[in-house]
């Protein structure tokens, strides 16, 4: 092996042996440098060329507008991530550079990320939202009303929560006598989201609420942050009975808001928007029965109307009968004259043409002397001499009677 020459200007060396480094051998001291050297920091750029293998790391390019360096983030760091990465995005990364011995590359091992400007949540929000929207969650026309006085109402809450206290005061002191069942579950924290969905599962699938409010009181964003999960807007939009999202404030606006049949501006609102006061509604039932007792009177009074005016203008029907049976005769005695005139005329008509038919006809000729002839047995008839011959047998008709003659001579 050949003698390396030693560079004192080269810190890389100073502690090696003289000789030969391989590839791998550079890479590790570089690697083992920056990583001893360099402690972590936190880095901005834009993010580029972003993909997620089947084995779930994050790899991408974080650049600027001069320079750029690989990153990855594992599996396990990505989980912790409260929205989505995308191409193009800002972001700051808080991570260890670190040399990739198998190839040479410098990247950041990235730990933590946030988006740049806008918080993380924020960002997730934003997501989920476009997402769901797409896919038809918010569609106003999947809104089911509420309905009018539900004999159950179902809450999914916290125990501990104002909110809880004032919507069960509201209830009671709007009308009593409703039914309420509430689903405990945590509404901020670790595992909430998980409980809120499978609070309103349970209510929804057990059929014994009407409608389901689904909320808290105030808070920041990362205390409502469990009603902005994906889970919690799918539980909402499958439940079979409709549901009233009630979390935060006037000004807090959640995913499940947005999924949910209504939307309350606070858990107070929400209690009042599910039952009516029923004081309130005692009051409108005896104007409602006033109404319709002034309308049934006045109904009542135009018939009776209507009905004398009908009374008045009813004619006795035996003067009916009398009258349309005098018409019957008129009408029975003018058909009998227009009969009787009309079998004149065609008694006058046959006369005529009998007169016509018997001066035409054959026998008037007869009468004047006149015969007629027929050859027998054929009765045909006989208008020349040269038809017939001596011997041949006629038949002669005369006005009165006939005879048979035998030719004895023709001329």
């Amino acid at each position: 092996m050949k003698e390396a020459r030693q560079d004192p200007g080269l810190p890389f060396f100073a502690a090696e042996a003289q000789g030969l480094l391989t590839v791998s051998e550079l890479n590790e001291i570089v690697k083992g440098t920056l990583e001893r050297e360099l402690d972590a920091f936190w880095v901005v750029g834009e993010i580029s060329n972003f993909r997620v293998p089947p084995s779930g790391h994050l790899y991408f390019t974080l650049k600027d507008d001069k320079s750029q360096i690989a990153a990855v983030m594992f599996r396990r760091r990505g989980l912790s991530l409260t929205f989505q990465p995308e191409n193009g995005m800002e972001v700051m990364c808080f991570g260890r550079v670190s040399l990739y011995s198998p190839r040479g590359d410098l990247q950041i091992y990235v730990e933590t990320m946030e988006p740049r400007g806008q918080g993380a949540l924020y960002v997730a929000f934003e997501q989920l939202k476009k997402r769901l929207g797409e896919e038809g969650l918010f569609a106003p026309e999947r809104k089911r009303p509420l309905p009018f006085l539900p004999a159950s109402i179902g809450i999914v809450t916290s125990l501990q929560g104002a909110a809880l206290r004032d919507m069960l005061r509201i209830i009671g002191d709007r009308f009593p006598e409703r039914r309420v069942i509430v689903r405990p579950v945590k509404v901020q924290g670790e595992g909430a989201a998980e409980e809120i969905a499978q609070g309103i599962n349970e209510l929804g699938g057990s059929g014994m609420a009407e409608v389901i409010i689904v909320g808290r009181g105030g808070g920041s964003l990362e205390d409502l942050w469990a009603f902005n999960e994906e889970g919690v807007a799918r539980a909402i939009f499958a439940a079979p009975v409709p549901v009233i999202s009630a979390v935060g404030h006037e000004i807090d606006f959640t995913i499940a808001d947005f999924v949910a049949d209504h939307r309350a501006p606070t858990p107070t609102a929400a209690a009042e928007m599910v039952v009516p006061r029923k004081e309130e509604l005692k009051a409108r039932l005896q104007i409602l029965g006033s109404r319709m007792e002034r309308m049934i009177l006045t109904r009542i009074a135009a018939e009776r109307e209507a009905w004398d005016q009908m009374v008045r203008r009813l004619v006795d029907p035996r003067r009916r009968l009398r009258e349309n049976q005098m018409r019957l005769d008129e009408l029975s005695l003018s058909l009998w004259r227009r009969f009787r005139d009309h079998l004149d005329r065609l008694k006058s008509r046959l006369t005529h043409g009998a007169g016509r038919l018997g001066t035409l006809s054959p026998l008037a000729v007869l009468e004047r002397g006149y015969s007629i002839t027929h050859k027998m047995p054929e009765a045909l008839l006989v208008k020349d001499s040269s038809s017939i011959q001596v011997g041949d047998l006629l038949r002669v008709t005369f006005a009165r009677g006939k005879s048979l003659c035998r030719v004895e001579d023709k001329e």
